[in-house]
């Protein structure tokens, strides 16, 4: 579960050490300690490292600040093909940090449970890299890709090969598998998402998949699940607005599953996460599903409801 490590105490001492959320992200030690806490604090059965998916854009020349309470504030953007020209592939050393991260979590877990890796999907990075910040709309991101086209590809593309080559370092770091994460799949249409996100996802796939297991999740992207079903990852994440029958139907069983409980069922009391836990389980049936929420964790929810999840989830017996 991403971001698991929010809802502990023992997070936030070290986030507290560290300073600032970027000085954190780029100190190898730290970023291992609260990748491997999760699974000693709450016995989750796989860790998955602690970093940003905004690591790619400063790789390539853009910087970012996190700014406390708002989140992620480019203070330059990408709106030219100049600005573009002036971003860089990515290369293994630029993210030096996340691989030693890698490696120094390896050491710790020593083998308990498989690390993950993850990255940003293309269209998701290049929302933040032309917006600037998060936003509802993206309006000035979808912009471009109405109105520049060919620009909105060259950009997608340099992020793409960026991504290929950070997510390869991290398998040769250490990684047993790795997830994209598409946050904004769901603020484009089903034909520009078809244009603009799916064919640089599939090629990130085609790139890592005969290494490494490889899990996508596309939020709010229900249009998008039987076209992710034909590409080579081997786990298609669902949010919780998806149906788990439909989904199966539309993705097929040569996919794995992976999710979907929403994460505020956990600000409810014991018996009925269970419950609702226990049923999810039922929906998905005893092959190809990954257990897990449909989305990341909120920092104000309990630990202990948390360790209820994880608890039912490993106590299930079809």
């Amino acid at each position: 579960m991403r971001q698991a490590g929010r809802v502990l105490p023992e997070y936030r001492k070290v986030r507290e050490r560290a300073g600032d959320f970027i000085s954190f992200v780029k100190d190898p030690e730290l970023a291992a300690e609260v990748t491997v806490q999760p699974v000693d604090l709450l016995g989750v059965d796989a860790a998955i490292i602690f970093s940003d998916i905004l690591v790619i854009p400063e790789a390539m020349g853009l910087p970012y600040k996190m700014i406390e309470a708002k989140g992620p504030w480019f203070e330059h953007t990408v709106r030219s093909q100049a600005d573009a020209d002036r971003l860089k592939i990515a290369e293994e050393g630029d993210l030096a940090y996340v691989m030693d991260a890698i490696r120094l979590a390896k050491r710790e877990l020593d083998g308990r449970v498989p690390l993950i890796g993850f990255a940003g999907a293309p269209w998701t990075i290049f929302a933040y890299m032309t917006e600037g910040s998060g936003s509802k709309t993206f309006s000035r991101a979808k912009r471009m890709l109405y109105t520049e086209p060919a620009l909105s590809h060259a950009l997608l593309e340099k992020i793409t090969r960026s991504t290929i080559a950070y997510l390869h370092a991290q398998v040769k770091a250490g990684a047993d598998l790795v997830q994209l994460f598409d946050s904004w799949a769901g603020v484009l249409s089903p034909e520009m998402y078809s244009t603009f996100a799916l064919p640089y996802i599939a090629r990130i796939c085609d790139a890592l998949s005969k290494q490494v297991p490889v899990t996508v999740f596309a939020k709010d992207a229900y249009f998008a699940r039987a076209a992710l079903g034909q590409t080579s990852c081997c786990v298609i994440g669902l949010d919780w607005t998806m149906d788990i029958s439909e989904s199966r139907e539309l993705i097929g069983w040569n996919k794995a599953l992976q999710g979907n409980a929403d994460p505020c069922l956990l600000y409810s009391d014991l018996k009925t996460i269970k419950k609702e836990t226990e049923k999810m389980l039922r929906a998905f049936g005893p092959l190809h599903h990954i257990a897990n929420l449909g989305h990341g964790l909120y920092p104000d929810i309990e630990k202990d409801k948390v360790r209820c999840f994880v608890d039912t989830v490993k106590e299930f017996r079809f």
